[in-house]
């Protein structure tokens, strides 16, 4: 094989199986890779530098075709399911030496990185990637090597990425063309038919929430991280729409993280080097970090320019809502140098409660604490091209059930074990609707919730009197610096107390009945974090 770039002297490709390819590039740098990118037709610069990309025919992640090797390994220990779609060993072999196959007359890119900012949890990685935008994808997602240590790099776990190789799922075993497959005991994932990028960053992530808590008892988590100048850390779980990655970008709070993290007995870290941020009506006002950070280097994916130009044109969705950025953390100025900082302070559970019901922000106890982050709830509006409709319950196990290999009771455990040997305050923050549901009642202003969240950062709430919510059991705050006292009871923003009651009763029962498949998991104490309502199960 024709080789060049900066390539380990410890273990080459030959190690997964790839003997022979037309060319291989090891390593290359940003300005590198956008040249390659723009030479094979992958893109294009816009006016600010960026390389804009397509994805092509997956413009997001397909769940549904993501599996992991069924072996002695994992057989007990995965959470099997939807989430987690078992796939049979020899089939995997089979699928790894038709790619490695299909590679023989292809140009590849290799990256070798590593996630993990906490020396002592590094996973080495090595990427293939056959489009060299995907390889800088990489280089700005994952932790960046030094010159040195790339020379003796040895992966601890590699994925061969080549979306132009299709499976049939009639003889391979998938569902359909595009699959993600990890494989544990050999340490391999593979990644065929889709062009999406994300695929790559969450397929490591997904192995980084089984290694970790499983055998090294790390709490791994799908959260931003700030800390403040005093080094107090706050750590915000939320899905998407929250306003998880806005409430956690704050000028006078470094970031350690935008996405995901992992607590130790002593610290907070971060799993990547870079963010990858949603695009999609971004302007300078609303996000001047982001804006900022879109610069030559940077990647901005499935967005258009406005006619014309080269300018990005973010209002654009004519190919997806879900338009994207992918940039090193250190375009962010305020960015924390290694991306670790002390044990949390404060977390904070976000939600856009489109309901109504929520308080704008409460304190949980422990078993609430551990409900809420199993139970994972916010409330999407529906599509309301045809009028306005009734909210969906969105319920997603610790805020990222895509990504959890294990039952979503060994991470609530884990964090109820943390929260009580550091005394964490957790707060539940609603972000959605108040003054009634969707359609009724006003979006929570951000300046109130940005107001909330200070002031629980700074210690504001811990002296005030607090009332619990009759049914949650949460304690809302009497009064909080700089948000009009009316607005921190729900109930009083109501026209009609028995209405908001009603809707109040309908929530929590929506959230008991999700509970029920984790119930005969969940030890007494997530047990008595409930709603205090009368279900009948169907």
């Amino acid at each position: 094989m024709k080789e060049s770039g900066d390539k380990s002297n410890a273990v080459g490709l030959e190690s997964i199986g790839i003997k022979e390819a037309k060319e291989v590039l090891w390593n290359l740098s940003p300005a590198e890779l956008v040249e390659e990118a723009i030479q094979n037709g992958e893109g294009m610069l816009t006016d600010k530098g960026a390389l804009m990309c397509d994805t092509g025919k997956f413009t997001g992640r397909s769940p549904k075709d993501r599996f992991i090797v069924k072996d002695a390994k994992t057989e007990d220990s995965v959470w099997w399911g939807d989430i987690n779609i078992p796939f049979e060993e020899e089939k995997f072999d089979r699928l790894h030496a038709k790619m490695t196959d299909f590679l023989k007359d292809k140009k590849l890119y290799v990256r070798d990185a590593y996630a993990g900012a906490h020396p002592d949890y590094r996973l080495n990685l090595r990427v293939v990637n056959t489009q060299a935008w995907h390889n800088l994808f990489c280089n700005n997602m994952f932790l960046r090597l030094t010159r040195e240590e790339l020379q003796s790099h040895t992966p601890d776990f590699t994925i061969i990425c080549a979306p132009e190789f299709e499976a049939d799922p009639a003889v391979d075993g998938t569902r359909q063309s595009n699959f993600a497959i990890i494989n544990f005991s050999k340490n391999i994932i593979l990644l065929g038919g889709t062009g999406y990028a994300g695929e790559i960053k969450k397929g490591i992530f997904s192995v980084l929430n089984y290694t970790l808590p499983h055998e090294k008892n790390i709490l791994s988590m799908h959260c931003s991280a700030n800390v403040g100048k005093d080094g107090d850390t706050a750590i915000f779980f939320g899905l998407s729409g929250t306003g998880k990655t806005t409430l956690s970008a704050d000028p006078n709070r470094g970031l350690i993280g935008d996405d995901e993290h992992g607590w130790t007995e002593d610290s907070v870290f971060n799993f990547e080097g870079g963010c990858y941020a949603k695009v999609i009506d971004l302007s300078r006002e609303k996000e001047p970090q982001i804006w900022d950070a879109i610069r030559f280097g940077s990647i901005v994916e499935n967005t258009r320019f406005v006619p014309g130009t080269r300018t990005v044109d973010y209002t654009n969705s004519s190919v997806t809502e879900n338009t994207r950025t992918a940039y090193p953390i250190n375009f962010i100025d305020n960015a924390v140098e290694p991306s670790r900082a002390g044990i949390p302070r404060n977390i904070f559970f976000l939600t856009a409660d489109a309901f109504g019901v929520l308080p704008p922000i409460s304190r949980l106890n422990a078993s609430q604490a551990m409900y809420h982050f199993i139970s994972g709830y916010t409330a999407k509006v529906a599509g309301t091209e045809v009028g306005i409709t009734e909210p969906q319950t969105t319920f997603s196990a610790c805020f990222g059930a895509a990504f959890l290999p294990l039952h979503p009771t060994k991470y609530a455990e884990m964090l109820g074990k943390k929260m009580e040997e550091n005394n964490v305050n957790v707060w539940l923050v609603n972000t959605g609707w108040t003054g009634g549901p969707y359609g009724i009642g006003h979006r929570m202003k951000l300046p109130y919730t940005r107001a909330m969240i200070t002031a629980a950062l700074n210690g504001d709430l811990n002296n005030v009197q607090y009332t619990k919510h009759p049914i949650f059991g949460v304690e809302i705050p009497n009064s909080c610096p700089n948000v009009p006292e009316e607005i921190l009871t729900p109930r009083n923003t109501w026209a009609s107390k028995e209405a908001y009651d009603a809707k109040a009763t309908e929530l929590a029962s929506k959230f008991v009945k999700n509970f029920q498949k984790y119930a005969d998991y969940a030890n007494d104490e997530i047990l008595a974090g409930a709603p205090q309502v009368e279900v009948s199960i169907n």
